[in-house]
């Protein structure tokens, strides 16, 4: 569930701009998600790339003279996925915070 919420997180920092891998980790630590590790970040691109969410661009900065980075950004089907990810994080959402508030259904 966890792997599904981090990509759901992913997808919506790129909903209105590219980022780069390194970035990217800072924005989610930023956010609050301080546990996702650089480690776990490469892989889910990696994957989101495979399953055409999103797609990569190997480009170098001006005047920074270091290694090309690659930015990420949506695909239309990643757009796709990041829709149905807000509309289902909705639901699960208030059904997780009445479970936390109330215990569960009555019985």
């Amino acid at each position: 569930m966890l792997k599904g919420i981090l990509e759901g997180c992913i997808l919506a920092l790129m909903e209105h701009r590219e980022v780069y891998g390194y970035e990217l980790g800072a924005l989610l630590e930023d956010s609050g998600l301080t546990f996702v590790s650089e480690g776990s970040i490469y892989p889910l691109l990696l994957r989101m790339q495979r399953e055409e969410l999103i797609e990569g661009t190997l480009r170098s900065e001006p005047g920074a003279g270091g290694p090309p980075r690659k930015y990420y950004r949506l695909t239309a089907k990643g757009r796709d996925i990041l829709q149905q990810f807000k509309e289902h994080w909705g639901t699960l959402k208030e059904s997780v915070d009445h479970i936390l508030a109330q215990g569960g259904p009555s019985t």
